[in-house]
């Protein structure tokens, strides 16, 4: 008894020792994020479209073009787009052109003439004054900022435009687009684990002039106690606390499944600590408990079971005794 009454009392004295300091942890989840980084923007560099030829030059409103009609010069015209995207030329009229490519344009115009009057006319375009629009890349990207975009290109193209991500970059960019006639613009989300490492190439979507791309930071949460690898870990989509403790590689032997505790800070300032137990998550209770950035997620130590695992014979020189080592040590 006074034998066991000792040994309880290291065990209560020395606990589970913390694996590495916030500190190291943080520093070791930098560089893996920096690598991380590194080998997505090589992907993306490699994935990106050859450079756009004077052909690929979208027309937009404000652009000023010489239209020429070999067949008919009298044809010929010089013309400014419209505000929505339109030309006047002759015998045709109000021609849209707005979001085509130069070359685009010029069948179309081919085939109008065709249809009406001309029987195997060749048109031209040039655009005499450029009003390019422009796309906004903002976030964690390496050069951020408005681009002229006058060329019809597809999200990895502008991203290489902007430099490439950032080592804060989620794994989540965002494109905003305007859409004439409605009052909020359409948000494209797309997960950049897909397009670049699966290969999903669907989401590789065109980009429109006056799209905004925008590349959130990553958010991350800290799981540490009674888990098999503390650490930070990034936070995907809307993940649970449940979801966290399996990224840490789960609970250890000697976790307290009524006591597993969620730290956040509000934007006061305010920490708050919420209580969960295994059989919370198992019953679905907590499931609309979603992490947010920088919450933490720590798994109490059951401390008679952890006093036990450690537990352990000492035979030698025809002597038993009882020892102990912390089952982080094991």
């Amino acid at each position: 008894i006074v034998a066991l009454v000792i040994v309880t009392g290291c065990a209560a004295s020395s606990g589970l020792k913390p694996t590495a300091s916030l500190e190291e942890v943080l520093a070791e989840q930098q560089s893996e994020q920096a690598n991380k980084i590194k080998d997505f923007n090589r992907a993306l560099f490699s994935s990106v479209s050859s450079a756009p030829s004077y052909s690929d030059y979208l027309i937009g409103p404000g652009d000023l073009l010489t239209v020429t009609v070999f067949e008919a010069p009298e044809l010929n015209t010089e013309a400014r787009v419209s505000a929505r995207g339109f030309i006047t030329l002759p015998l045709l009229g109000p021609v849209e052109i707005k979001g085509l490519t130069s070359s685009e344009a010029e069948k179309k115009i081919e085939n109008l003439y065709k249809e009406r009057y001309l029987r195997n006319p060749h048109v031209t375009i040039f655009i005499k004054e450029q009003y390019a629009a422009k796309v906004t890349i903002l976030g964690s990207v390496n050069k951020p900022g408005t681009y002229d975009y006058p060329s019809r290109q597809r999200l990895l193209d502008v991203l290489a435009m902007a430099g490439g991500l950032s080592e804060k970059a989620g794994d989540i960019v965002q494109v905003r687009r305007k859409v004439e006639g409605k009052e909020r613009p359409e948000v494209y989300i797309i997960d950049m684990q897909q397009l670049i490492k699966e290969g999903k190439a669907e989401l590789n979507i065109p980009i429109q002039g006056g799209d905004v791309v925008f590349v959130p930071e990553a958010g991350t949460v800290y799981v540490d106690g009674a888990v098999r690898k503390p650490g930070v870990y990034p936070i995907k989509g809307k993940m649970t606390v449940y979801e966290a403790i399996v990224a840490a590689g789960g609970l250890s032997n000697v976790a307290d499944e009524s006591s597993i505790k969620l730290v956040r800070t509000d934007k006061s300032g305010k920490r708050e600590v919420i209580e969960i137990s295994l059989n919370d998550i198992q019953n679905n209770r907590a499931r609309e408990l979603v992490l947010h950035d920088k919450d933490i997620v720590y798994v109490e130590t059951n401390q008679l079971e952890a006093l036990f695992y450690g537990l352990r014979l000492n035979f030698g020189m025809g002597l038993v005794g009882i020892g102990y080592t912390p089952p982080h040590q094991r």
